[in-house]
């Protein structure tokens, strides 16, 4: 049994949730931290809000209030926004509490003791209208990079990090007077003196993902200089130094130690030492925002205190919103708390997770919201629960029914149940969240594909035996996605437990075991409803409705003109078209080595497809293309099954701009002859350039 140790990035105090939290880092977090428990590892899961900085000091002097009003007011927002989507901490604690200064001051003490810190005078803007230097977030002017206005740390225009002073015509933020530059005393931390050991951890550290070792590489290319560590404010933690009156220690100097503050707080009511956790496995959850901080800032603090480096560092990528970047600014968002209003928090845990996997940036979309629910949790997942548990009932009295003699298409559908643990349990372990998901949804579907072949509702008639093998297995798999959906789904986990009859579901190899003959199971009940184009539709009305006008005329010119240009290209290309041919007779129109060049094809794999509902030609399918699945649409429906499809390797192209065919989104397409044969790669490997 491993210890494991998880923590998720910490959400500044100075606004509730939105999706792009729950996407990046909690909902993946909770998904890890309830497997790991199935399997029967020690999970410490911990967070915090992080109070300190800035954006917390202005707003709460915009507000005429204290600082620690204003994070008190979104720490509960924040923790009511996580306990309503049921993530699973053991401990959610903040960076205002007493725990969390004392150890974050021992801790800058301890490196400053052992020459690690330093001081050094720097010239930094100052008000003398308000007696006080100017920390980043309280100075704003104009970009010298781009002359567009901009804050003390930041331009949003051309997304430069700048420093105060490099602002031109800058102006205090709470007063409007213009700052003079001073010269001031800041403690520094020897972050360059640790270039050898974060390359060596970084290039040595197979755990660590893809994007997290890119990210770190090229910011150690640049090499590591050392970092300032300290602020001239009243908000934060003291620095614990003589001499050092009126400084705080920089936020990021002190919000890493949150993660042990509240596992340290967990040990005080558990009893239990917090570092076995540490000692034995490590894994952060973050936003892809600050790896450079978790990879690089956090594990130079760590090594120079003398402690273990964190085993993994898992970086959601981001989530934007109906093609846009989220902003909260501009009310472009969808905070959790209205989310949970009006849909049941497990709908929006398996949308975000199926969705895409997690290190690619993706799309909220309410449209593709509502055909996930609608295709998958009711069509594939509540189909079929329902009607094994309504025809059980109907011919079995609510028991399972003895199963004897079974078909081959029995046997295979058994092999399938009991293989499906192991599969997802690897998949999860591994990280590929969606993948796991997507392997439950796969064997429903076949589930659905064998309760119609057997027609239990025929064969009780024909051959009850059949018809008794049939509900038997069907109620085996229901009993296994009972178990295997509870690190994804937990409620609607429990309420299938419920209806089938078992308690609540805490250990993973109970999917492998199978019920017994005579179980009895209560009555089906509605789990999953559908969601009608017309909430969708309410939903975005909502939703554009707080653009900014000029926002959403930007939108509509863009648009329009977007239009324009395409019907004049259209028009224009068509002639040409007609020029060439009148030009080269009968001849096959040309395209240049260049224009060829554009096009990827990668080789995929059918993991899934099906009929598109009133189309005799097209199938929707999802093709494996090695670093992502994608939804293509193809006109293969009169020559091949579905069911004949999956597995097959097919050459894909892959960077067409997706489009809708049937109502159904397409995002590449599959290579084929004219008469709808597929080109059988076989031999090459899923995922393989071959353009």
């Amino acid at each position: 049994m491993a210890k494991i140790f998880i923590s998720t990035a910490l959400p500044y105090a100075n606004g509730p949730c939105h999706l792009g939290h729950l996407r990046s880092t909690y909902i993946p977090a909770d998904i890890y931290a309830r497997y790991n428990r199935m399997i029967g590892n020690d999970v410490l899961m911990v967070g915090a809000t992080d109070e300190h900085g800035t954006p917390i000091a202005v707003r709460a002097d915009q507000e005429g209030c204290e600082p620690i009003d204003v994070s008190t007011r979104y720490h509960d927002l924040i923790l009511e926004d996580i306990k309503s989507c049921d993530i699973s901490f053991d401990s959610f604690t903040r960076t205002t509490d007493e725990k969390h200064y004392k150890i974050a001051q021992d801790y800058f003490k301890y490196l400053y003791d052992e020459g690690l810190i330093y001081e050094e005078t720097i010239q930094q803007l100052y008000c003398e209208n308000c007696g006080k230097f100017l920390p980043d977030r309280y100075v704003e002017g104009t970009c010298k990079f781009c002359g567009a206005d901009a804050r003390g740390d930041h331009c949003e225009a051309c997304g430069r990090a700048l420093e105060p002073t490099e602002l031109l015509e800058p102006h205090c933020l709470t007063c409007g007077n213009t700052p003079v530059i001073k010269d001031s005393t800041q403690y520094f931390f020897k972050l360059s003196s640790f270039q050898k050991t974060i390359e060596d951890y970084i290039a040595n550290n197979e755990s660590l993902p893809a994007n997290v070792k890119n990210y770190a590489e090229n910011w150690l290319k640049e090499g590591l200089k050392d970092w300032i560590m300290t602020r001239d404010m009243k908000w934060g933690i003291p620095v614990p130094i003589e001499g050092a009156k009126g400084k705080i220690i920089y936020v990021w100097g002190e919000a890493f130690l949150g993660y042990i503050s509240s596992a340290a707080q967990w040990s005080e009511k558990s009893g239990k030492p917090w570092e076995e956790y540490w000692n034995d496995y490590v894994i952060h959850f973050i936003g892809k925002d600050i790896i450079y901080h978790h990879s690089i800032f956090w594990p130079a603090m760590l090594a120079g205190h003398g402690c273990k480096l964190p085993d993994n560092i898992f970086a959601g990528e981001f989530l934007s919103l109906e093609g846009r970047k989220m902003s909260t600014s501009k009310n472009w968002v969808v905070w959790v708390a209205d989310f949970v209003k009006n849909y049941e928090s497990d709908l929006l845990r398996y949308y975000l997770t199926v969705n895409a996997p997690l290190n690619k940036d993706t799309d909220f979309s309410w449209d593709d919201f509502q055909r996930r629910i609608n295709d998958e949790l009711a069509d594939v997942i509540g189909n079929f629960l329902h009607r094994t548990f309504t025809f059980t009932h109907k011919f079995f009295d609510g028991k399972i029914p003895e199963y004897k003699n079974p078909s081959e298409d029995d046997l295979a559908f058994e092999k399938a149940i009991k293989e499906l643990p192991d599969k997802a349990g690897t998949l999860i372990a591994d990280m590929k969240f969606r993948e796991g998901l997507v392997e439950i949804i796969k064997t429903a579907k076949a589930g659905n594909k064998y309760f119609n072949d057997q027609e239990p509702w025929k064969a009780v008639k024909e051959d009850m035996q059949k018809a008794a093998n049939c509900l038997y297995l069907s109620n085996q798999l229901c009993h296994s996605l009972a178990i295997l959906l509870k690190p994804y789904i937990p409620n609607k986990a429990d309420e299938i437990c419920e209806i089938i009859g078992i308690d609540e579901a805490t250990n993973w190899n109970d999917a492998k075991e199978f019920l017994e003959t005579g179980h009895e199971i209560n009555k089906a009940k509605p789990l999953f409803k559908k969601i009608e184009d017309e909430t969708i539709a309410k939903e975005k009305e909502e939703l554009y409705k707080n653009l900014d006008a000029s926002d959403v005329e930007d939108k509509e010119e863009s648009d329009e003109d977007k239009s324009n240009k395409k019907s004049k290209q259209d028009k224009k290309s068509k002639k040409d078209k007609k020029a060439k041919k009148e030009d080269n007779g009968d001849k096959m129109d040309l395209i240049s080595i260049d224009e060829f060049a554009k096009v990827e094809i990668r080789i995929g794999e059918i993991v899934e497809a099906e009929k598109i509902e009133k189309s005799d030609k097209l199938l929707k399918t999802q093709i494996n293309i090695g670093e992502k699945t994608i939804q293509v649409v193809a006109g293969l429906a009169k020559r091949y099954a579905p069911e004949d499809l999956v597995g097959r390797k097919v050459p894909v192209v892959t960077n067409l701009k997706p489009a809708k065919l049937f109502g159904t989104l397409s995002e590449g397409m599959i290579m084929a002859t004219e008469s709808a044969a597929l080109l059988t790669p076989d031999d090459c490997e899923v995922g393989e350039l071959l353009m």
